[in-house]
């Protein structure tokens, strides 16, 4: 996400509400991740890398590091942008006796997401997972930073599958534990499907380069709405709407809307829509790419035209 590892901003944003050490789970390509975040002294903190076998779910993996948190830890899903002040949630935790403290969202949708319904005190009563939109019991959804009492980890079995929101938090409502919902104000996407890390992309380039002068890397083009441009990018006689393009990318006589393009994509005389390119992907002469996501290193040939591919 704008040239560094998505998770580098989740990880800052614990450094600042002053937690010293990281937890990482991994289930799958942990050498690629930790070749991308190294060991945390760059941001302040020791991150130590977790390695499942089996996939566990989120409660299956920290059960697994149960031996080595404190009394009082925070939690967070590896997938989601979110702009919840933790400090303050740690404090709302402490200050209202809950087992588990979740940020909460407000949306207009809460039907792709794990919707709850609070009391006046902000004690969290019920939790559905992606309810139809007509039968949510409220639009605030769990945004994926918890803060939790280490205890709670005794309800969940071990080396075994296990969910915290869609298993634990409901079992904890059931036995009358005190969950507390806090409230993120700003950002909040999931980036689980291609067009909501094209919009995160956004939504982080609007809220950290709004204004910024690209004139030394656009040349003869137009530039609208929000757009970031990484480093060494060169941007020639082009129309660039509502996009972000990684460092190193040549785009040259093309128009770029809605997309995200990574490191080292090379562009000439073409037209990309609503679509993700991996790194060094290169688009010929003529070509059309819309509605698409094209893996690393994709070759687009003279005049052809693209819609809905993913891979």
């Amino acid at each position: 996400m704008l040239d560094k590892p998505f998770l580098k901003y989740l990880i800052e944003s614990m450094a600042d509400a002053g937690i010293e050490e990281i937890f990482l789970a991994c289930g799958y390509k942990s050498d690629v991740l930790a070749h991308a975040i190294g060991d945390g002294s760059d941001m302040g903190v020791r991150i130590i890398y977790s390695d499942e076998d089996t996939p566990l779910g989120t409660g299956g993996a920290i059960k697994r590091l149960e031996d080595r948190l404190d009394p009082v830890f925070l939690a967070a899903n590896g997938d989601t942008l979110t702009s919840v002040d933790i400090a303050a949630q740690i404090r709302e935790h402490f200050e209202s006796g809950a087992v588990v403290t979740d940020s909460l969202s407000e949306v207009d949708d809460p039907s792709q997401a794990g919707v709850v319904r609070i009391d006046g005190d902000g004690r969290i009563l019920e939790f559905q997972d992606k309810p139809k939109r007509e039968e949510a019991c409220s639009n605030l959804v769990n945004s994926g930073v918890y803060v939790v009492d280490k205890k709670v980890l005794g309800y969940i079995p071990k080396d075994t599958f296990y969910d915290f929101s869609k298993d634990l938090f409901p079992l904890l409502i059931e036995k009358g534990e005190r969950l507390q919902g806090h409230m993120a104000k700003g950002i909040w996407v999931d980036i689980g499907r291609p067009h909501d890390l094209i919009r995160m992309n956004l939504v982080m380039a609007d809220r950290l380069y709004r204004g910024h002068d690209w004139s030394d890397s656009a040349e003869d083009s137009v530039l609208d709405g929000t757009v970031y441009l990484g480093d060494g990018t060169v941007v020639r006689s082009s129309k660039v709407s509502e996009s972000v393009i990684s460092k190193g990318c040549d785009v040259f006589s093309s128009e770029i809307s809605g997309s995200f393009m990574m490191n080292g994509c090379n562009i000439t005389n073409a037209y990309v829509e609503n679509s993700i390119l991996g790194e060094g992907c290169i688009l010929k002469e003529g070509c059309k790419v819309t509605n698409s996501v094209l893996r690393d290193g994709t070759v687009v040939d003279v005049n052809q035209s693209i819609d809905r591919l993913v891979g």
